[in-house]
């Protein structure tokens, strides 16, 4: 992989590490190794050397791969690559194929050197397609300005960070404004605008303006640090693919010796056996998930999607049934006016809600905000209660203008004395009542707005082969139904408890089904517990949102579930083609054409190469290639 491809309204990342800088010291002498053996071949085949010099050539060509083969051996139980080499090796020298065992020892050589390099060296694209922090700050302190390492920021200190700098600490502004691009947080393309009490995170990019930030957090603190951890560490949470591969290769290595002591006793044929080690060694098996999954959680990492290892990517794209809690997740949970109702031919609609949000001015509650914000929006004049008085659970009472104005639900108006006797449908929605002198004179109709992009959301995965979309809330149940029948979720379930929703979830996955739960990663957190993946919206403000779920959207937006799913089923998906085409088909050919005599050792060693290639370019496509929502 030569480059990493930019991403749609995102910085450029760097190009992929230079070769030098992965080329340790180690690796040199193993570049050593592999260009001595190859030229004692060579003047061995042109007679120019004794035999005994390439037996030593072999011997120091051997040794790394007889030193770690063992250690696998011996440590974990495990024969690998190392030990089928060093069978073939052996077996071709000691059987009167010297010159074609050295030369096959050192094309494999080739292939694992170059195998581990790029390995290597996608294993650093990763990590600057991802980002890095700056390791320096500007710090203000006493009206002076001073450049301190990283390390010594302590929390409280003011950052200056300007035009073109990236934020080297989790903090809030406390001066100036600026627009940063947050996407190697949240993978938003757009700038977010950023002015005094703002939150902004370490590795974002100030486009233009300047900010002074109070430092919260730094280094390994920070959401920044912790999204990298999570990427470098998501091998450890290995995918049942992965741990089914590696099952295969430990009894599938014991079979292949049994399978070539029988050829060799049939047909006493030392090149063919070679020839055969070569293409049933285990190797494309170990390389066909690992380099898969370190991409996609990458590639998912970049767009603002954490996944916490393999095991998660691999439930997500199998899961059928997805589960969303309603509140801050299907809607935004900012209640919102959609309708105004008065009964009372002298007071208009405009006039209705002019007294409702002069009464609600004064008043916290969010019914109380809707109101008052709706009539601004209108254009309405709201004026200054004379009285205002704030009843729990029933809503307010105020003087506007002389007139006595309840706002609140019918209990209120009860309590009062004032008769309801006009009929409210809600439909799903929360009516709000007035009464102005003693009169029930309209209803103020409310309703928590959906989050944008949630029908799209969900059709999108129905279509990516989702059986099942279910709503779980703690709302009234004609208010569920209302939001359900607008977004088409097949099922609701409302007057919920946390402990209800953890047993709703158990009812799916009784019916056989993989379930997928979505949440705020802290109130949800038994359901996301219980589902085979629990999902969190918003983990870009939260530590808790982070370690709550499996998966975390560093921002509310519902298309990065569709985006994490279509990564999962594409990462899924590449790893079959790695099994099934780089690993089965290219291997079945290789052991008909040996058993065939159609190839000797020499050319199957260098056919080797090819399911190397292809496993490699066909994984790390992951991280370049369209995928709808990522």
């Amino acid at each position: 992989m030569s480059a990493v491809h930019t991403v749609e309204g995102l910085p450029r990342a760097s190009a992929g590490p230079e070769f030098m800088s992965l080329m340790t010291r180690e690796r040199w002498i193993e570049v050593g190794r592999i260009v001595l053996t190859g030229a004692v071949a060579l003047l061995y085949w042109q007679k120019l050397v004794p035999l005994y010099v390439l037996w030593a050539a072999v011997a120091i060509g051997l040794y790394p791969l007889v030193r770690t083969g063992l250690t696998d051996l011996f440590t974990e139980r495990k024969i690998g690559t190392e030990i089928f080499v060093t069978i073939a090796t052996l077996v071709a020298v000691f059987g009167g194929e010297t010159v074609a065992g050295a030369v096959l020892m050192v094309i494999i050589l080739i292939a694992e050197f170059i195998a581990e390099l790029n390995t290597d060296r996608a294993r650093a694209s990763i990590k600057s397609l991802i980002g890095s922090v700056p390791q320096t700050a500007l710090v203000r302190d006493g009206g002076k300005e001073r450049t301190v390492p990283i390390a010594q920021v302590r929390p409280g200190e003011i950052v200056l960070v300007r035009t073109g700098e990236k934020i080297p600490v989790d903090g809030v502004v406390v001066g100036g404004g600026a627009a940063v691009n947050q996407a190697p947080i949240t993978g938003e393309s757009v700038p977010q605008d950023k002015a005094e009490g703002a939150q902004v995170f370490a590795g974002t990019i100030v486009e233009s303006g300047a900010i002074d930030v109070r430092t919260d957090k730094v280094g390994g603190d920070t959401i920044f640090s912790r999204i990298i951890a999570l990427v470098e560490d998501a091998e450890s949470e290995r995918a049942p693919v992965q741990k089914l591969a590696d099952r295969v290769a430990g009894w599938l290595i014991p079979v292949v010796l049994v399978f070539l002591v029988a050829v060799f006793l049939v047909t006493r044929d030392v090149s063919k056996v070679v020839t055969l080690l070569i293409f049933t060694s285990p190797a494309e098996l170990g390389l066909a998930t690992p380099l898969v999954m370190i991409a996609a959680i990458a590639r998912a990492a970049r767009g603002g999607i954490l996944i916490k290892g393999g095991l998660y990517l691999e439930l997500l794209a199998k899961a059928d049934a997805m589960v969303f809690d309603k509140t801050g997740t299907l809607t935004a949970n900012k209640p919102e006016v959609v309708k105004v109702l008065s009964f009372d031919p002298a007071i208009t609609e405009a006039d209705l809600l002019r007294l409702a949000a002069a009464a609600d001015r004064r008043s916290a509650h969010p019914l109380a905000k809707a109101v008052v914000e709706a009539a601004t929006s209108r254009n309405i004049v709201v004026p200054e209660p004379d009285s205002f008085e704030q009843l729990q659970a029933r809503g307010v009472k105020a003087m506007v203008e002389g007139r006595s104005v309840l706002v609140g639900n019918p209990a209120l108006l009860a309590e009062a004395g004032v008769p309801v006797d006009h009929e409210v449908e809600d439909a799903g929605r929360t009516p709000v009542h007035v009464a102005v002198d003693g009169r029930f004179v309209g209803v103020i109709f409310i309703a928590d707005t959906l989050r944008p992009g949630a029908r799209e959301a969900i059709a999108a995965l129905r279509e990516s082969g989702v059986k099942r979309i279910v709503m779980l809330t703690g709302d009234n149940a004609s208010t569920a139904r209302a939001i359900a029948a607008d977004l088409g979720v097949d099922e609701v379930k409302a007057d919920l408890m946390p402990e209800d929703k953890v047993a709703a979830i158990a009812e799916l996955q009784k019916k056989g089904l993989k379930v997928a739960m979505v949440g705020d990663g802290v109130n949800d957190a038994p359901a996301l517990a219980r589902a085979e993946v629990g999902i969190a919206m918003g983990g870009g403000g939260t530590q808790a949102a982070l370690e709550a779920a499996d998966i975390a959207l560093m921002t509310d937006d519902l298309n990065k579930i569709v985006g994490a799913r279509n990564i999962a089923r594409r990462a899924y998906r590449t790893i079959q083609e790695n099994l099934w085409v780089g690993v089965g088909v290219v291997h079945v050919l290789g052991i008909t054409a040996a058993l065939m005599g159609w190839i000797g050792p020499i050319q199957a060693a260098f056919l080797h190469l090819g399911p190397d290639v292809m496993v490699f370019l066909n994984s790390v496509k992951l991280l370049r290639v369209k995928i709808p929502g990522a």
